[in-house]
């Protein structure tokens, strides 16, 4: 399996931690979008697209995000502490979408999209720029 093209979206408020998305196909076959490129204490790093988790209000069965006090559909007091603890137990409010499997697939795509982050950063420094990660995929 080999990235075949890269996306870059510069975000333009640099002074926040999220510096980008980015979008990677794979063998011209497989893309997956809302990888996010993110500032962090070791130089930048890619975070793979999540959704906020949920549960269901006991009173009337809407959706409601984790951190949520109260049902935004009843208004019912929801209970504090709904959230799954990962090992160290740290509450866990997102999942992954797509992720890679193995420590060797997330190098590849760790290394290739910040190869290409810095090379969107450099191309954006240029008269007339344009992203191509809002074109369509053929």
């Amino acid at each position: 399996m080999q990235i075949t093209e890269v996306r870059i979206k510069l975000m333009e408020d640099s002074d926040d931690r999220l510096q980008g998305f980015c979008s990677i196909t794979f063998d011209d076959s497989f893309v997956v979008r809302d990888l996010k490129i993110i500032e962090g204490s070791s130089g930048p790093f890619v975070a793979m697209p999540s959704r906020k988790l949920t549960s269901h209000c006991p009173q009337c069965g809407c959706k409601n995000h984790l951190k949520a006090g109260f049902c935004n559909q009843c208004g019912t007091r929801l209970k504090e502490d709904r959230t799954i603890r990962d090992p160290e137990g740290r509450a866990k409010l997102y999942a992954d979408i797509a992720h890679p499997i193995n420590s060797a697939c997330r190098e590849m795509i760790q290394n290739r999209v910040i190869a290409e982050y810095r090379s969107e950063l450099e191309r954006a420094k240029q008269p007339g720029y344009v992203s191509k990660y809002d074109d369509d995929y053929d």
